[in-house]
């Protein structure tokens, strides 16, 4: 069955479930957030991604930015960094345009490709999911484009990938329903994320207050 809208996910978060879960679920089940540099820097790139006014034709190309999206049967809602629509013979129509055209999402990423670009090409599929519900077309393809490098990575949106993303929407709706915060797993990653204070990943991987407080004591003398 659809989702209410109500109901609906934010489809950024899928980054960040995939990034770690319990990351996700503070920021989107408890509603709570830190800044750090690399959430300001990736602010300010996506910023002007989503210039919701800026639109531009190439010859057989148009780019929109911010493009709203919403996928019913995911449960899913969020906006799309830029769209490129490519003039081909076998495409969809546009309003106020003349021809067919291919949909082509481009998700804009701070940094350069690394350990982070799997959940990137997860978040990059769900839009592309978004955009086949809306518009009843394939979308195969898609990029990732890195502010260090400024350089596109393209993603072919595959089955695996797919399903992975469905997969995951399917664990992120029960968590969000039940309100639950998965425990922590603590990882090399903790260093690098926004929540650090807020997670407190040494504090939470103790089973027990009273096994914090012991191994504190211990420590102690």
């Amino acid at each position: 069955m659809p989702y209410h809208e109500d109901d609906y996910l934010q489809l950024s978060g899928l980054q960040h479930f995939a990034f770690c879960r319990r990351q996700w679920a503070l920021i989107h089940v408890e509603n709570q957030w830190a800044e750090n540099f690399r959430t300001t820097d990736g602010k300010l790139m996506h910023t002007n991604a989503h210039n919701k006014g800026f639109h531009e034709s190439r010859g057989d190309m148009l780019i929109l930015r911010g493009l709203a999206i919403h996928s019913a049967e995911l449960g899913i809602s969020g906006e799309c960094d830029v769209v490129e629509f490519h003039r081909v013979s076998n495409g969809v129509p546009l309003a106020g345009r003349e021809g067919l055209w291919q949909p082509f999402p481009v998700e804009y990423k701070r940094g350069r490709p690394g350990a982070h670009t799997h959940a990137d090409s997860l978040q990059l599929c769900a839009q592309a999911l978004c955009l086949e519900e809306m518009l009843c077309c394939p979308v195969p393809q898609g990029a990732l484009y890195y502010g260090e490098t400024r350089h596109r990575e393209p993603v072919e949106l595959d089955e695996p990938l797919r399903e992975e993303v469905k997969a995951m929407l399917t664990e992120m709706h029960q968590l969000y329903r039940r309100g639950a915060t998965p425990k922590v797993k603590p990882s090399k990653s903790c260093s690098a994320c926004s929540l650090q204070e807020l997670c407190l990943p040494r504090l939470m991987r103790v089973k027990s207050a009273s096994g914090y407080l012991r191994a504190h004591m211990e420590e102690e003398d």
